[in-house]
């Protein structure tokens, strides 16, 4: 199946590079090209593309206003392009909540086109196949601050596409008692530290940046740093590990090494695997049920890409699949304090 797509970029240039990298894949063909929201909303009712690609900052309209009216109006899959700068990631990260399926970076200083493209073409082609639903929907109602988790309790969870507003809708409803949380997101190392202070800010827990050798407290959310390093829990105290190794599953951080590491800390434990492309942390949440962890995975009608979950489900791992609305509550449920 060939993916038509209408690249939507103020910039003459980078609207050449951006056609330029995805027609070199054979399955997908750029239909058309727009230099701002007025004239890619006409493109868009003539040319009826399967996705668009849509830059952040333009005259007329900015990006994410833009994505706001196609996702209330009209969702369909877009992948947003913007510049890899702290200003760039924040605005990157509000798309992801509006329900934008990826992102690339531009080509930054030193940096080609072609390295900045590379999985561009990929990208598209997932998001093509992606569940798209208007995004900044209602979050779950916060659990109140009576709840207590089990001071010994782990949570692991794993996300890639799709995983922002999935993390958000369940983060931002953990109270300030929740189970001490490890999450690897698939992300660049540039969007990390803005994700972890968005989640922060809408969450009653703390959610920080996994650091090396940080003690898991209950109440603390860490996520794992984007691109040089794995995390692992380890320790008879556990601890936040970052380990610089090869990828593994594709990836770097991976939900498998995360997950596998949970498993072996022999204490009660959750793992949680949310929507995304491919199969990392499926053969970890295996090993995390096979050491007497409770599991749960997102069902598809919730996942913008029906991948890690269904992996995980297919391969054993997952206990119970939940619709993303209903994850909060059941999560919080296996990591209570069974006296408080």
């Amino acid at each position: 199946m060939t993916v038509s797509v209408l690249v939507v970029d103020d910039s003459p240039t980078m609207r050449g590079l951006i056609t330029a990298a995805l027609r070199r894949d054979p399955e997908i063909e750029v239909v058309g090209s727009a230099c701002d929201p007025l004239e890619a909303r006409e493109a868009i009712k003539r040319l009826n593309p399967d996705v668009i690609t849509l830059d952040v900052e333009m005259p007329n309209m900015n990006g994410l206003e833009f994505l706001e009216k196609i996702m209330r109006l009209r969702p369909m899959p877009v992948v947003m392009v913007s510049t890899l700068t702290q200003a760039g990631a924040e605005v990157t990260l509000a798309a992801l909540e509006l329900g934008a399926v990826d992102a690339v970076g531009k080509p930054g200083a030193g940096m080609t086109a072609q390295d900045a493209f590379a999985d561009l073409a990929a990208k598209v082609k997932i998001a093509a196949r992606s569940n798209v639903r208007a995004g900044a929907g209602t979050a779950p109602a916060r659990v109140s601050d009576t709840y207590r988790a089990a001071a010994d309790h782990v949570l692991a969870i794993g996300a890639s596409t799709g995983g922002v507003e999935a993390l958000l809708s369940i983060i931002s409803a953990f109270p300030a008692n929740c189970p001490a949380t490890v999450v690897t997101q698939h992300m660049p190392a540039t969007f990390t530290p803005s994700f972890a202070a968005r989640l922060d800010r809408a969450s009653a827990a703390t959610v920080r940046e996994a650091t090396d050798g940080a003690l898991l407290e209950r109440g603390c959310v860490y996520i794992a740093p984007g691109g040089e390093a794995h995390l692992e829990v380890s320790g008879v105290t556990p601890r936040c590990r970052l380990v610089r190794s090869e990828t593994v599953s594709g990836h770097r951080p991976s939900v498998d090494v995360l997950f596998g590491s949970v498993a072996r800390l022999r204490r009660p434990m959750t793992g949680v695997i949310l929507t995304g492309m491919g199969r990392d942390g499926a053969q970890g949440l295996l090993e995390m049920r096979q050491a007497g962890g409770r599991t749960l995975g997102q069902d598809e009608a919730s996942c913008v890409v029906y991948g890690m979950p269904k992996a995980a489900f297919l391969l054993g791992g997952v206990e119970r699949q939940l619709p993303l609305s209903r994850l909060p509550s059941a999560i919080l449920d296996l990591c209570a304090d069974p006296v408080a």
